[in-house]
């Protein structure tokens, strides 16, 4: 083959090379925030882990350069394997093992030193087709190896993720890796190679594709293995969405109980969510509530709440999550529940982001319920944030009130007290209560509005009739005992993003 053409196919594989080391890397970054949380440690683990293990396999390939097609090929199986069985491995120490980070750990360090000893072979392969001055070659290389990066990158959310899902989309990229960093570089370079070496890299080349393509196979029954170890209760359905996973699960035996997980964290279940809903809402609507305006609850229950109440003109509930709608519509045992309150026609349904629906809101309310999965992630710590709480006092008309959920005062007492603090921050009087929901525990609320005094916390004279909340319950709401009252937090804001630490922290001793 005519040494240009040997080039170019080297270099094409050095591009689908970086393809698939970025799309491991952001597989472990994606699968960490979806089962823990907390995206921007996640991240930091995986690249610095990364990185410096690159260096080190850059390192450790210095004596390899003598034999460098071989040296090449057992490298890119070696990373075909290990990077496209990366997730399971993961899902798997997470699901049964309970050692989540140190496996993290291991695999991010293992998917590096390959990954970094791949460029000095590879530059030590295109000096033996051609010689080439050390600048011009470094060069060549780097530009294939950034512009595969770039390919991978914007693949993997855009293509794999939603198409084939974490544990087939790795597993789909460890063939490509392994045809791409074997198939091409042997073929090339068969001639440097003996008859038992080339026979040897060719059947680990084989050995690793239907190592991989078996576990293809298999990957949808163990996913639904481990996934169901997550839950004490069967689960009844399963969605991955472009914004979370929903995962609902059903009780078989004893009493009915339905539950909607968004990411692994309960939302509601339905033998107690009504003791939520109606904390969260009535106390509300006995100031102004002709128009209400709902961020989140795209269960649709909150919404139920509020149209129980006639003089509501118009109720708009705000849910990024489309997906989440349908679901609250269409799946029996929730739509039950909320009395298919979002095909009341008095409501009106918004498929958006929050934090950017208020950016371009022109309109106002009279009550806005915040009822936003827990702050534990960046994504959602914006959205109790001193600015969104900014937003959210922009959207009320004269006299409006918010409610916000804010999370346990007992298991989590910095998280509630500093989302109490960014509300007042936001030059809202505050108002915090709690009550006990059996499934959540202590949990809080804090009711807000744009007046000199804290808004009185009561129920409207005209409430409808409620299976947990009256006027003696709302009362001892407003009493914090005495080792889970007002303590020393900081705000929340989009720069310094406290809640984050702070749930980490609690929930994790919790």
């Amino acid at each position: 083959m005519p040494a240009r053409a040997a080039r170019a196919l080297v270099l094409a594989a050095v591009f689908t090379c970086a393809a698939c080391g970025l799309v491991y890397e952001l597989a472990l970054v994606a699968l960490g925030s979806y089962l823990v949380g907390n995206s921007v440690t996640q991240a930091s683990i995986v690249l610095s882990v990364m990185v410096f293990a690159m260096g080190v396999g850059s390192l450790l390939a210095k004596p390899l350069q003598t034999r460098p097609v071989a040296a090449f090929a057992i490298i890119e199986g070696a990373l075909a394997l290990v990077g496209g069985l990366s997730v399971l491995a993961l899902y798997a120490a997470f699901a049964w093992l309970d050692l989540y980070v140190p496996a993290l750990i291991v695999v991010a360090f293992a998917v590096g030193a390959l990954i970094g000893a791949e460029i000095p072979l590879l530059m030590t392969l295109l000096q033996r087709i051609r010689r080439q001055d050390a600048g011009s070659a470094v060069a060549d290389l780097f530009a294939a190896d950034y512009v595969g990066a770039l390919v991978g990158g914007l693949a993997f959310p855009f293509l794999l993720l939603p198409t084939f899902g974490h544990i087939k989309g790795a597993l789909l990229v460890g063939v490509v890796n392994a045809v791409a960093g074997i198939a091409v570089v042997l073929w090339l370079f068969r001639a440097q190679l003996g008859r038992v070496a080339r026979t040897a890299l060719w059947g680990g080349m084989v050995a690793v594709l239907a190592a991989l393509s078996g576990t293809y196979a298999l990957a949808d029954g163990f996913e639904v293995s481990a996934r169901q170890a997550l839950y004490s209760d069967p689960i009844a359905l399963s969605e991955r969405t472009p914004y979370q996973e929903i995962v609902i699960t059903r009780k078989l035996t004893g009493p009915s109980d339905t539950r909607l997980f968004l990411n692994g964290d309960l939302q509601f279940s339905s033998v107690d969510e009504y003791r939520y809903h109606e904390s969260l809402v009535h106390p509300l609507m006995s100031g102004p509530r002709g128009r209400v305006l709902i961020l989140g609850g795209g269960d649709g229950l909150a919404l139920r709440e509020v149209l129980r109440y006639r003089d509501v003109q118009a109720a708009t509930l705000v849910e990024l999550d489309p997906e989440m709608i349908r679901l609250a519509r269409t799946y029996g045992p929730i739509s039950f529940l909320n009395r298919h309150s979002l095909d009341d026609p008095r409501a009106r349904i918004v498929n958006a982001d929050a934090f950017s629906w208020l950016r371009r809101l022109g309109e106002r309310f009279d009550a806005v319920v915040v009822d936003m999965p827990d702050p534990d992630d960046v994504s959602t710590a914006k959205l109790y944030s001193v600015e969104f709480y900014g937003l959210v006092k922009r959207a009320l008309a004269p006299g409006g009130r918010i409610v916000v959920q804010s999370g346990s005062p007992y298991f989590a007492p910095k998280s509630f007290w500093s989302i109490q603090k960014s509300v007042a921050a936001a030059g809202l009087a505050t108002t915090p209560y709690h009550v006990d929901v059996p499934s959540f525990g202590d949990w809080g609320f804090v009711l807000a509005s744009p007046t000199p005094l804290p808004p009185t916390l009561a129920l409207p004279p005209d409430v409808p009739d409620l299976r947990f909340l009256d006027a003696d319950v709302l009362r001892a709401a407003a009493v914090f005992p005495k080792d889970r009252r007002a303590r020393d937090v900081d705000v929340n804001t989009l720069v310094h993003p406290r809640l984050v630490e702070y749930e980490s922290q609690e929930w994790k001793n919790s």
